[in-house]
């Protein structure tokens, strides 16, 4: 598990199609998200295993673009991309200022980035304008087919 700043993707002609979704402020994004990630995997062939870390992210980085990056009227913006070596990279868009980091809370909440960071590879924090982009990556260890999404 490493958190660094953000070098990008990069997509290859073996790669799926990433996919993306744009989001308003309101509650009933966090499922949306969810399940938007969820079909985009399906397709993918990814394994239960790795698809229930990268659901958890999910939740977990576009709840704290809700509550944290997302001024009232606008929305954030969710990115997923398969790489060809069969990594995936998931990115949350939002136009909020500030610097995410993990922290360990006795409460309820503010714990999503310390979950994250447990279960991702990697994460980390680009720059955007206006905003920030806050990604994690999931790597391949063959877990996932690298070449093609799943046909049916």
């Amino acid at each position: 598990m490493t958190t660094e700043r953000d070098a990008g993707p990069v997509n290859n002609e073996t790669s799926p199609a990433p996919r993306e979704r744009f989001y308003r402020r309101e509650r009933q994004s966090i499922p949306a998200a969810r399940e938007f990630t969820r079909a985009a995997l399906e397709d993918w062939g990814v394994r239960k295993e790795t698809c229930d870390d990268v659901l958890l992210c999910v939740s977990e980085l576009a709840t704290n673009a809700l509550l944290h990056g997302v001024p009232p009227g606008r929305g954030f913006h969710l990115r997923l991309f398969p790489y060809g070596d069969g990594a995936l990279r998931v990115e949350v868009h939002d136009s909020g200022d500030g610097e995410p980091r993990v922290e360990w809370s006795e409460g309820e909440s503010g714990r999503g980035l310390l979950l994250v960071s447990s279960v991702a590879d990697k994460w980390g924090v680009a720059e955007r304008d206006p905003g920030k982009i806050v990604w994690c990556e999931f790597a391949p260890a063959g877990r996932w087919p690298p070449t093609a999404p799943r046909t049916a």
